[in-house]
Formats: structure tokens, C-alpha cells, sequence
């Protein structure tokens, strides 16, 4: 068994999700957690949650780099959404414009993998996203709301597959079917928006679905869904959600299980296959 580190860097972004991996650290036994938090994006309630932080603009590797040394950061954790805008609107240092020199393809995928490459070279492992919060991966099955009616699951199966396809395209990890007809499918602008687009033509009767990428990096991108999703997939009329399961995080469980009660909105997990 891997001995539990003193320390932990964080990397945060916004959202709730590191709050969640501050709260899985410390229940693990982490006693000091160091965070690089980034301008505009990670909550001040987030920053007083740590024993140490420095604020960063994103494009400061060095400086982030920097103040993980000089605390002793051994291993880091990337935990949050950063606005995908940010990542083409930089103010990089110098380290960050020599990375940025070497890509040939500049997507989030690229720039966070050679992210953590440099990070490495300076003896900072990053370790996958949901280390701490293992226990918020969706299971298989039926996970929240009402049951799925067989039209639903056979949409589900449908709309995975096509987004297994979709996402080794590296277009986007979530779609929205109804009745085997593909209504939207998601690009830079977010699963929610993508949500809104497909339930607009839903009627009431659409699905989406959320999967990961095929050799999906596990340390810097999780497939995420959390109240909100919830909210928004019920405003839309989008009235069911199948998940990839044991590959993506149900953040904050608890508020996600009452919203689907609430709501009417039904969750499941499925675990794609050669059918789908």
C-alpha cells in the first residue's frame, strides 16, 4: 500500500471539485496542503480551506513550480475546471512560452499534458484527478431519479456509443439524443450549452450522455457531472442522463441525488461495449 504523503500540492481551478479533493485529502490524512490557485477562477472559501497558497495567473508555470519547490511538494493534484477561454487568452512566463514553443497542437489536452511533464522534471508527480474522491465514480446501473423506461435505455446505449466515437475524434465528450436521433453534440462550449441546444429540440424526451475519451489522461481530465448539470438538463428538458461508469465523478452526491428526486431527472451508469 502507498504510504500516505505529509504534504499535497493542488492545483485549483473553480468549483466545487477541489473543495471536494481538500475534504477526501485531509479524511485520507494529509496534514498540509499547498495550493497553486489561479486569478479569477478558484474561490476565496476554496483558498481558506489550505495551510498555504499562492495566487497565479494561468500561463505562470514557473512561478507555480517555483512555490511547490520551495514548499516541498512531492506530488500535485489538478482539481477544477479552468474557463476554456483562458487557455487561448495567456500571459505566459518564460517556462510557459518554451512549452508552449514545443506544441504542435495547442488544446487543453496538449498544453495540460505537457503541464505535467515540466512538472516532473522539477520532481512533482501529478497524480490522476480522482485521487481522494474515488468514491464519487458513478457506478453501473441505475443511479438517481426514477428508473430508465426501455425507450430510455436503449437510447442510452445508442447515445454512448456515438459519443465513444465522437470523443476519439476529440470534439466532445457529451451528446443529446431522442429516439435514436442525435439533437446536439458538444464542442469548446461546454456540456451545458450543448444540453440547452439538444433540449430545445427535445421535447421533454431527450437524453444526454457524458463519457471519457478513448486513453483518456485521467491526471488533468475527468468526466464531470454535478447539481447544476442536474438543473440545467431539467430546465432544457433533457430528462435522462447516462454516464460512463467507474470513468466519471458525480460531484457532490448527496445535492446531486436530491436535485434528481426533485426534479425528475434519472441517471444511470453504463460501462460501454462492443454494441454500443
Amino acid at each position: 500500500m502507498t504510504p500516505i504523503p505529509k504534504s499535497i500540492g493542488l492545483i485549483a481551478g473553480k468549483g466545487i471539485y477541489p473543495r471536494l479533493t481538500i475534504e477526501g485529502a485531509r479524511k485520507a490524512g494529509i496534514t498540509e496542503i499547498v495550493m497553486a490557485a489561479f486569478t479569477n477562477e478558484t474561490s476565496e472559501e476554496v483558498i481558506n480551506l489550505v495551510d498555504k497558497h499562492e495566487v497565479v495567473r494561468v500561463g505562470q508555470l514557473g512561478r507555480m513550480i517555483k512555490f511547490f519547490r520551495k514548499n516541498g511538494v512531492k506530488q500535485a493534484i489538478m482539481a477544477g475546471q479552468i474557463t476554456p477561454g483562458n487557455l487561448f487568452d495567456l500571459r505566459p512566463d518564460i517556462r510557459t512560452l518554451l512549452l508552449l514553443g514545443k506544441l504542435k497542437r495547442k488544446n487543453a489536452e496538449s498544453i495540460f499534458g505537457a503541464i505535467a511533464d515540466e512538472l516532473l522534471k522539477d520532481g512533482i508527480e501529478l497524480l490522476p484527478a480522482t485521487t481522494f474522491i474515488e468514491d464519487a465514480l458513478v457506478g453501473e446501473g441505475h443511479c438517481f431519479g426514477p428508473p430508465f423506461s426501455e425507450r430510455q435505455i436503449g437510447d442510452a446505449h445508442f447515445a454512448m456509443g456515438l459519443a465513444k466515437q465522437v470523443s476519439a475524434l476529440d470534439i466532445g465528450q457529451s451528446l443529446v439524443v431522442r429516439h435514436g436521433t442525435v439533437l446536439a453534440v458538444e464542442a469548446f462550449e461546454g456540456t451545458n450549452d450543448c444540453v440547452r441546444r439538444g433540449g430545445a429540440m427535445g421535447k421533454g424526451q431527450a437524453l444526454l450522455a457524458k463519457v471519457s475519451k478513448p486513453n483518456q489522461d485521467f491526471r488533468f481530465d475527468v468526466p464531470v457531472i454535478g447539481p447544476d448539470t442536474i438543473r440545467v438538463a431539467a430546465e432544457a428538458g433533457v430528462m435522462a442522463i447516462v454516464l460512463e461508469s467507474g470513468k466519471t465523478l458525480v460531484l457532490d452526491l448527496p445535492a446531486v441525488r436530491e436535485a434528481c428526486k426533485d426534479l425528475g431527472v434519472s441517471v444511470m451508469g453504463i460501462a460501454p461495449s462492443d454494441r454500443d
